[in-house]
């Protein structure tokens, strides 16, 4: 594709000698450490006198910090990263008079739209991973324990997630810089959108489930009426991407966790056999359960795409 590699490394080059990339890598780096740093020195000192639990390096991902674990921090903040590198990529080059000079020159209009998202989803691989390996050798160095192969390859499956995860978000920043001229309105729209699907959906799900399967915490309840409640509060919070992110992560980077299900039912069958089901998931095992968000994710990130590309493309370029 004509122009493509021109238009990608003159992206690339301009999110790295910019000032977001910088200061976004810091912030995201310096928390992820310092939530490491803790989580580390607690599972030191928790295990200096017992044996080595198996899968004992993905705690520093999966374990609760002070406030939240590395996992639960990229899903809640990770969505800026795409944001702040994406709502301005049209309608600033509209703005500043380029985009018109680009579309003129001897390549594929196409290429245009296809190299911005292509340099933000390669800014946002490095800078995942840059973090990764950066936790991973903190990890290295306070628990002293070294990860095996499946421990890598859940770790590796996970960071391919979260750049899907982040890419979409990527995209509809793209999306809105297309539809918005003014680059203000394009970022309070990229905002509200991550607002109303980090606050208002879980707030609108527990709304829905206390409508359709009211619960009262005076009165013992029936065990059905709870599972319908929690079945209609997961269901609907599925519709948040950050749900999707949620429930894929925490059964690859877990092995321990059998189900996205928060809340499980067990009979007394269930309870008396249920020491069979404390060996930890195989990998192969915990990408079939989750395997059905992954791909949503993936789907969803590449309609979002699709949807700038159509709209970009069918802009008159006397417009842009």
């Amino acid at each position: 594709m004509t122009g493509i590699g021109t238009i990608f490394r003159k992206e690339l080059s301009d999110h790295f000698s910019g000032y977001r990339f910088p200061i976004l890598f810091a912030l995201i780096a310096m928390a992820s450490l310092i939530t490491t740093f803790m989580v580390g020195m607690s599972l030191r000192e928790e295990l200096s006198n017992v044996a080595k639990p198996s899968f004992v390096f993905l705690m520093l991902f999966t374990s609760t910090g002070p406030l939240f674990s590395l996992v639960q921090f990229v899903a809640f903040f990770g969505p800026l990263i795409g944001l702040l590198l994406g709502f301005d990529a049209i309608n600033r080059e509209r703005s500043n008079g380029t985009l018109s000079m680009l579309v003129s020159q001897p390549i594929y209009r196409d290429a245009v739209i296809n190299g911005k998202f292509l340099a933000g989803v390669a800014t946002i691989a490095i800078m995942l991973l840059s973090i990764v390996l950066v936790v991973s050798g903190l990890g290295l160095r306070i628990i002293g324990v070294v990860p095996g192969v499946e421990e890598v390859l859940r770790i590796g499956i996970y960071l391919i997630i979260s750049i899907f995860y982040i890419s979409f978000w990527l995209a509809v920043s793209i999306l809105f810089s297309i539809i918005f001229k003014s680059v203000a309105t394009s970022a309070l729209a990229t905002l509200a959108v991550w607002i109303f699907f980090s606050f208002f959906v879980p707030i609108g799900a527990s709304v829905a489930a206390n409508i359709v399967a009211p619960l009262d915490t005076h009165v013992k309840q029936n065990p059905d009426r709870i599972v319908q409640h929690v079945k209609i509060r997961e269901n609907v919070s599925l519709v948040s991407p950050m749900k999707l992110y949620n429930d894929a992560t925490t059964i690859i980077i877990d092995p321990t966790r059998k189900t996205t299900q928060a809340f499980v039912m067990m009979g007394p069958m269930e309870r008396m056999l249920v020491e069979r089901f404390q060996r930890p998931l195989t990998l192969a095992q915990s990408f079939q359960i989750v395997i059905p968000h992954i791909i949503s994710l993936v789907a969803i990130t590449l309609i979002c795409f699709g949807l700038s590309y159509a709209v970009f493309m069918r802009q008159e370029v006397r417009s842009l």
